[in-house]
């Protein structure tokens, strides 16, 4: 594939500290967003040697208002994908989580949206991230998924699900846009494996962040679309990109996208 450009929000989150060297070792070139310019030595570092592929932009996203805000700054970068790893991670108060989260984030979709070169958007979500059960979960599973959302995960579960929604809406109004929501379970620190299991998952679980990495930057280098859930398992990532593609498997079966498409496009 030839040569891209990268627009990386959240840059300095531990997924995508992880995916940088995933993307310049395809020689493509990445522009890091972060809020704290004293990042910017450990997103350099994320390359052993050059690392003229690499731009950091310090850039609130806190301070993302609107899509005009959103667009100057793919004005600025003119990518040709943007990947979303970004979130208030829990910190402050829920309305930190509904400014970046959800607004920021449906921000930078409709604006990528309205941004014909934009060929791809990459939004990092989880499973539990749905209206409904999903048809391939058990009712155990689905219980247990509610309780999480509207226990701990409260207020993050409504601001990722809209996000994911919108994000869903406005692929399905352009129709050339690679729309694809990755969906990790439980993050470790564990050493990435390369084994995944990829697409219609159980509903908890956990997975490396090295091999959510390793998938994203495969999903990123690939035709792959839709929302697909995400633990550690037994099959090559590529391999499972591969399949996922072929099958045309996506999470969003069971959810009403219609009428994400009447809220959001």
């Amino acid at each position: 594939m030839a040569s891209k450009r990268v627009l990386l929000l959240g840059g300095h989150g531990k997924v995508s500290l992880l995916l940088t060297p995933h993307l310049v070792a395809r020689s493509w070139h990445v522009t890091s967003v972060i809020r704290d310019p004293t990042q910017t030595d450990d997103i350099l570092s994320t390359v052993k040697g050059d690392s003229s592929n690499i731009d950091v932009l310090v850039s609130s996203l806190e301070d993302v208002k609107s899509k005009g805000d959103a667009q100057q700054v793919i004005d600025k970068v003119k990518p040709d994908y943007v990947v979303w790893s970004a979130g208030a991670g829990g910190k402050g108060a829920p309305s930190r989580t509904q400014a970046v989260d959800r607004d920021a984030c449906i921000n930078f979709i409709h604006a990528a949206a309205d941004t014909a070169s934009i060929s791809k958007f990459l939004l990092v979500s989880y499973p539990g991230s749905r209206r409904t059960k999903a048809p391939w979960w058990t009712e155990e599973e689905w219980v247990g998924t509610q309780e999480v959302n509207n226990g701990v995960l409260k207020p993050y579960y409504p601001a990722k699900l809209a996000s994911d929604e919108c994000l869903t809406a406005v692929a399905s109004r352009r129709k050339d846009l690679h729309a694809i929501v990755l969906r990790p379970g439980y993050l470790t620190d564990d050493e990435a494996i390369g084994k995944v299991s990829l697409g219609k998952t159980k509903a908890r679980g956990r997975v490396a962040r090295g091999d959510v990495a390793a998938v994203a930057a495969e999903l990123l280098d690939s035709d792959a679309r839709g929302w697909l859930d995400l633990l550690q398992g037994e099959e090559d990532i590529a391999d499972a990109v591969r399949r996922v593609i072929k099958e045309k498997v996506d999470c969003v079966e069971g959810e009403d996208v219609e009428s994400m498409v009447q809220q959001y496009a």
